[in-house]
């Protein structure tokens, strides 16, 4: 029998092969203090109810200061990516709107809109506004929740129960369209899964002449409340230079005040067309990053009206009936499926329908070769899709660039050096969603 040296990876000879032993206990050589001074490490997370997500982080601690902090992913892991390779390209919508769950029509729309740019395919112009008007209202939902949980984690339980409230009037909305609340699978390559419901845009009417005042009331709730100031000043500093660095975009680098926002700059959707700001703040902290992220649920409820105004009839797929989903779905008392009419169109009219259906469902079109991406302005920054195709039914790799991942390279920037109760502030302020950063 043969061993190796090293404690942690030891290894011995059996009758059936070399069995390595591997018992990952190198806590005291990780963390051992090379100058011999005390310290205290804790571990804050993944179960802990302030981390906003399932994310650990390892902190240093001198007295009430961190002098180092750390950042341990990966518990939310769910391995999206590599599913994507065993379905065909739409099945692949029901993937990725899983991944940042709190803003799943993002995720939707930049892998559909990969997806077509490799087919080389223009959407309906109903579809393209339509993607707009529902991605909006899932932006003002993620920034609610994202006003919820922070405000939840500092002790500002009516921020919680507020937040709530009207992300759950969003939520009412996309149900209503999609048929789902969360985890959508609405956007498919090639346009949507179905029109809007009738009435629904009478809804989205109301919605918005009651959100301004609630956006109003959270201002006189919060903006003004010197507990909630002094919680957030000076809190979690990131100037432009470190965002840059870093990589981090979105609400993060724009309350340091670069108005970079992808559907300014590298515009998509029609997005040229829509009048509205991009909200900056000169801050870098995490009072500017509370301050964006209100202004734009302004924003946009400026989008979502515009949207409304100028949808047109017309059709929400592409006519190419080699890419475009068989039929048109609909909701029945069993659920989301086909429609009655479709149904009774291939069972019993035609032949030829009922095997392009069988044959577009269960194998999928087939995309051209080629490799590209595409970055959309999700609620938390750049989410870009790195797609590639060899030609046949199925992804050869999807790769995402999550922002709630990019953004979390932050958290050792604007925790150390601060109070431990900080952290907290910071953290939230980046608003993580872990099935992203994971995936």
């Amino acid at each position: 029998m043969t061993t190796t040296s090293d404690p942690y990876a030891g290894s011995r000879d059996t009758t059936e092969g070399r069995v390595f032993t591997v018992t990952g206990g190198d806590w005291d050589l990780t963390f051992a203090d090379p100058h011999g001074e005390e310290r205290l490490v804790v571990n804050m997370g993944p179960q802990h109810p302030s981390t906003h997500g399932v994310l650990r982080l390892i902190l240093d601690l001198e007295g009430e200061t961190v002098t180092k902090a750390r950042v341990t992913i990966g518990y939310l892991h769910t391995g999206i990516e590599k599913n994507t390779e065993y379905r065909n390209w739409t099945q692949g919508t029901t993937f990725v709107t899983r991944m940042d769950y709190l803003a799943p029509l993002y995720n939707e729309a930049a892998y559909c809109m990969a997806v077509e740019k490799l087919l080389g395919i223009e959407i309906p112009q109903r579809a393209a506004t339509i993607r707009v008007l529902v991605m909006e209202i899932n932006r003002i939902a993620s920034h609610l929740v994202g006003l919820a949980t922070g405000g939840m984690e500092l002790g500002a339980l009516t921020a919680m129960t507020n937040g709530f409230r009207e992300r759950e009037m969003c939520l009412d909305l996309l149900e209503e369209i999609t048929g789902l609340r969360m985890n959508h699978a609405y956007i498919r390559p090639g346009g949507l899964a179905q029109d809007l419901p009738e009435g629904a845009v009478e809804h989205i009417r109301e919605f918005l002449e009651v959100m301004p005042k609630r956006v109003a009331d959270y201002h006189r709730m919060l903006t003004g409340q010197p507990i909630w100031q002094r919680r957030l000043k000076d809190v979690g500093y990131l100037d432009v230079t470190g965002c840059l660095a870093l990589g981090v975009t979105g609400p993060v680098l724009r309350s340091a005040g670069l108005p970079w926002d992808l559907r300014k700059v590298e515009p998509y959707l029609g997005y040229e067309t829509y009048d509205f700001e991009v909200p900056t703040a000169d801050t870098a902290d995490a009072w500017g990053r509370y301050l964006v992220r209100m202004a734009e649920i302004n924003e946009s409820l400026k989008l979502i009206a515009q949207a409304l105004d100028r949808l047109e009839p017309g059709p929400v797929m592409v006519d190419d009936k080699k890419i475009a989903w068989p039929a048109q779905l609909s909701l029945g008392s069993d659920g989301m499926g086909n429609s009655l009419d479709h149904v009774r169109h291939i069972m019993g009219q035609s032949m030829e329908a009922l095997i392009h259906h069988f044959k577009l469902v269960t194998e999928g079109f087939r995309v051209p070769a080629g490799q590209v991406y595409v970055p959309i302005e999700s609620p938390r920054g750049e989410l870009g899709y790195h797609v590639v195709s060899d030609g046949s039914t199925r992804p050869w790799r999807v790769h995402v660039r999550d922002p709630s991942f990019v953004n979390l390279q932050a958290t050792a920037a604007m925790s150390e050096g601060g109070m431990i109760a900080d952290v907290i502030a910071a953290i939230a302020s980046i608003d993580p969603v872990m099935g992203g950063v994971d995936r």
